[in-house]
Formats: C-alpha cells, structure tokens, sequence
C-alpha cells in the first residue's frame, strides 16, 4: 500500500539551505580547507622525514629547483614557488646547503642576487621522495572521488584571485 504524498515528504526538508552542508557557510568552508591543509601537510611531512630524512618544505623547495631551468632559481623565485617569506626559503636553503643537496651561487649579470642550485645528491634525494610525496598525496585526495576536478577548479579560481599583484 502506498504512503500518501505528505508522509513520504514528512521531515525532508523542502530547502536544501535547511540540510547541513548543503549550503556551508563560509567559516565551514574555511576551517575545512585548513583541516584539510593541515592534515595533509603533516602526513606527507612525517612520511617524508620517516622515508628520506626531507622535510615537506626542503621536499618542495628541491622539487622546484629540479625542475628549473638549469636547475637553479633565485631565492625570491623559490618563495614565492613555495609560498614562504625569504627569510624562510633562505632557512630552507640554509639547511638542504648543509645537507650537500643545494649549492648557493650569485646571479649571472647582477652578482646581488643570489641563486640556489641543485647537486647531484639533491637530484637523487628529491627523485626519490618524489614517489612517496605523490603516492601519499594521490591516495589522500581520492577521497574527493568525482568531485576532484570540480574541487580543483574552484580552488584555481580562488587562488588566482588571491594572487599578489606586483
């Protein structure tokens, strides 16, 4: 036997707003992307340090010197790759300098600026934390299933309005 119509709606929201996290408000959305930063952050960090003695920030600072042109770039380059002051890129650099993984040398026509380049050691280390990076990071983010290009998209758009104009 049938329900009649008003039962099967009974307690369904007519509203989609009314459904909680249909509609987040912007602070969820907010904490959300931090929870998520923060989480993912330390979990490759801590893998990255357990497997190869790297830092996510020297990890990352590696990845981009090796994949510059000459594999070397200027520090204010790798900050704002990074996303970290100059200060602490020239802290990361400082310590993959001592680690043998990076060399620091002065700029080609204007000797001011200072440019960190890759060593052969740094190339061997960032190659292979690459694949734990990346495995880790693939397998976190498919929890997002279908919604990854949907959530990438949204997320390029919002970077990309925040982005410094100089």
């Amino acid at each position: 036997m049938p329900l009649p119509e008003d039962a099967l709606a009974r307690g369904v929201p007519r509203d989609a707003g009314a459904v909680p996290g249909a509609r987040p408000k912007p602070e969820e959305t907010w904490l959300r992307i931090v929870q998520v930063h923060d989480r993912i952050t330390h979990r490759v960090d801590s893998a990255l340090h357990r497997q190869h003695d790297l830092s996510l920030t020297g990890f990352e600072v590696l990845r981009r010197l090796a994949r510059s042109p000459g594999e070397r770039a200027s520090m204010g380059e790798l900050a704002d790759d990074v996303g970290l002051s100059r200060a602490g890129v020239t802290s990361t650099v400082n310590r993959l300098v001592a680690e043998g993984l990076v060399l620091r040398e002065r700029g080609g026509t204007d000797r001011r600026l200072l440019h960190a380049r890759l060593t052969p050691d740094g190339r061997r280390r960032v190659e292979q934390a690459a694949a734990t990076h990346d495995e880790l990071v693939a397998h976190l983010l498919t929890m997002l299933g279908d919604d990854a290009p949907v959530v990438t998209d949204a997320l390029a758009r919002v970077s990309a309005a925040t982005r410094t104009r100089r």
